[in-house]
């Protein structure tokens, strides 16, 4: 991808996706503030990364620049809006006057998203609800997302969330919203939405991806992997992090019987084969993988449990100081595959208790 190129500008963002799963409940309690014409000028659309908050936000952007400001359909049974409609058509092209969207401006000079949002554009989004909407109906503020703000740009949102003109909107998104500032939260309803399910990511996957979707197998082990976050499904499916991960895992199959000429070899290959970020995500799958063992084995026996729960606690340990120090990853990787075996061991060979 070119360093000119925002790498949000996909045909998947948000604001070009008309479809939105899984998150029913939260459509219809916006869909019920809206008919019921005394809607909350701010809305705190709150949840896990990547769970579709933006793709509810910019769907509930396109409903109401559609709708008519000064006359609430109290009919309206659903925020579908029609991908080909004029209005549809302008918010997926980013050009409709009266949706502003504050989020991380892109660097062209490093090609990369800056690391916060700054003041400036938080400045700007206070002049656009200073002008009168261009349409005559709704004006409508996307912050995406709040938890970028730096303090500055959330004192300047704050301005504006005070003082909020008539038929305007703010919608802001957080991953954290415990660590916004707690005046934004009070003057926000603030609207959980939940991870998905399974099934959901899956849907969500092949929407995305169309015909280049990995085989089924693949998008459920992601989806499963994803903790109901399609966004995430997808940066797994991209990543070196998780193929390793797959074969860590087929090398643990048998547990405990372990080849350790194989675990050799496969820690020796992964001192240089994984980048930083695929090193990262093979961590978190590993950690996620033992965590969940230990809550199936507690399922069946408390010593089993222990075993593992040891297990997933001197990992993690591990991982933490490994990154911390920047240690040998092979080191890591012995230390996972000797820990697995001995969980597998005591767990089989514990006496039960009395």
């Amino acid at each position: 991808m070119s360093d000119d190129v925002d790498p949000r500008d996909t045909p998947h963002h948000p604001r070009r996706r008309n479809i939105l799963l899984g998150h029913v409940e939260g459509e219809n309690r916006l869909l019920q503030a809206y008919r019921s014409g005394r809607l909350h000028h701010a809305w705190l659309i709150a949840g896990p990364r990547g769970i579709g908050k933006a793709t509810l936000a910019y769907r509930f952007a396109r409903f109401l620049l559609h709708a008519s400001a000064a006359d609430p359909n109290r009919d309206a049974v659903s925020l579908d809006i029609a991908p080909d409609h004029p209005t549809a058509r302008r918010i997926a092209a980013g050009s409709h006057a009266d949706l502003f969207v504050v989020e991380r401006r892109f660097d062209h000079r490093t090609g990369r998203l800056k690391t916060e949002t700054g003041v400036d554009i938080a400045r700007m989004a206070s002049g656009f609800f200073s002008r009168s909407a261009a349409e005559g109906g709704w004006r409508v503020c996307i912050v995406d997302t709040a938890d970028d703000l730096n303090m500055e740009a959330a004192n300047a949102l704050l301005k504006s969330l005070e003082e909020p003109p008539s038929h305007s909107i703010f919608l802001l998104l957080a991953n954290r919203p415990g660590t916004l500032l707690r005046t934004i939260r009070s003057r926000c309803i603030q609207l959980q939405l939940q991870p998905l399910s399974e099934q959901h990511v899956i849907e969500a996957l092949s929407g995305v991806l169309g015909s280049e979707a990995p085989s089924p197998a693949d998008m459920a082990f992601a989806a499963r992997l994803s903790g109901g976050s399609p966004g995430r499904a997808l940066e797994l499916l991209g990543s070196g992090g998780t193929r390793i991960f797959s074969e860590f895992r087929s090398l643990v199959s048998d547990l405990p019987r372990l080849n350790r000429r194989q675990a050799l070899i496969f820690a020796d290959q992964m001192q240089g084969r994984a980048g930083g970020e695929d090193f990262d995500i093979f961590c978190e799958l590993l950690a996620g993988w033992i965590a969940e063992r230990a809550r199936t084995e507690a399922l069946a026996s408390m010593k089993s449990a222990t075993a593992w729960a040891a297990a997933h606690a001197e990992l993690n340990h591990s991982i933490r100081r490994t990154n911390a120090l920047n240690l040998d990853r092979r080191q890591l990787v012995m230390q996972a595959f000797e820990a697995l075996r001995d969980a597998a061991e005591r767990s089989q060979n514990e006496p039960a208790a009395n």
